[in-house]
């Protein structure tokens, strides 16, 4: 198995510079299931920062590529599950991406629930508001 940077699975998605492109690419197409790659968490959490602030992506668009990538039968994922519920709850409420993979994870790990500042998790993700 290897790890892989943000910026490798970047160029692959985006092809803003057709070198590094191409060797994302030939990587990706020597992977195998005894040979895969794997992409924690974090990267998850990059990449689609990385694809709505830089790049304009709209919510379908980075969940339909990070569904795409969580599909691969060459890719690890680091709490597999747990992402593609966080991404479940991206495509359905108006939370962040960041809010809806701690939603995911405290509920995976069997937190009764989950407090926050944040009225829109609150709201759209069942998390208990705390205020003064």
């Amino acid at each position: 198995m290897i790890g892989l940077d943000t910026n490798v699975l970047i160029r692959l998605f985006v092809r803003d510079d057709p070198a590094q492109f191409e060797q994302a690419k030939k990587l990706f197409q020597s992977l195998s299931e005894e040979k895969p790659a794997w992409i924690s968490v974090t990267n998850i959490l990059e990449v689609e920062w990385v694809l709505r602030s830089k790049y304009d992506f709209d919510r379908s668009g980075v969940a339909e590529i990070l569904f795409n990538l969580i599909g691969l039968p060459t890719v690890v994922i680091e709490e597999q599950k747990t992402v593609a519920h966080a991404l479940a709850l991206y495509l359905e409420k108006k939370a962040d991406f960041g809010e809806c993979m701690v939603v995911s994870s405290a509920e995976a790990t069997g937190c009764t629930h989950t407090l926050t500042f944040d009225k829109i998790a609150a709201r759209d993700l069942g998390m208990e508001l705390l205020s003064s």
